[in-house]
């Protein structure tokens, strides 16, 4: 596993990051820089199971470790799906991190993979242009 960290600076409030980061019509738009029509099934809640899906239904499954509203959602990886059925994988801690610091007027949004070799480039490529997408949602749109 390799641990991939990226940042940002966005000049929006955590909250307004936090809703953008979240909820279901922002998600899709940010997502789209990982895959085109991107979007999750399931409950955010601590412990909870989410599915993150593509139009096709295939993706990835995840248990939802944190959850702390405008500051931290932690998420393990379990494994992927095809055609809607899931197949665990034993990608061991595979995390995905989420760390929001700030106050009224800026926020810095902490992105935090860890990761097999297989996945290293996707995400180092993909990333930067999601994490941009949320800058320019929280700052234009909300």
């Amino acid at each position: 596993m390799e641990l991939l960290k990226f940042e940002i600076k966005i000049n929006a409030s955590p909250e307004k990051v936090w809703t953008v980061l979240w909820e279901d019509t922002h998600y899709r738009q940010w997502t789209s820089a990982f895959t085109q029509g991107s979007f999750y099934m399931g409950t955010l809640d601590e412990g909870s199971k989410v599915q993150f899906l593509d139009p096709e239904n295939n993706g990835m499954f995840s248990k939802v470790v944190k959850n702390i509203p405008n500051k931290e959602m932690v998420f393990l990886h379990l494994g992927e799906i095809y055609s809607g059925i899931e197949t665990p994988m034993d990608w061991g801690d595979a995390t995905e991190s989420y760390f929001l610091e700030g106050n009224d007027e800026e926020t810095k949004l902490v992105l935090e993979i860890n990761t097999t070799e297989e996945f290293k480039s996707f995400f180092e490529e993909k990333i930067p242009q999601a994490i941009q997408n949320v800058k320019n949602l929280a700052e234009n749109q909300l």
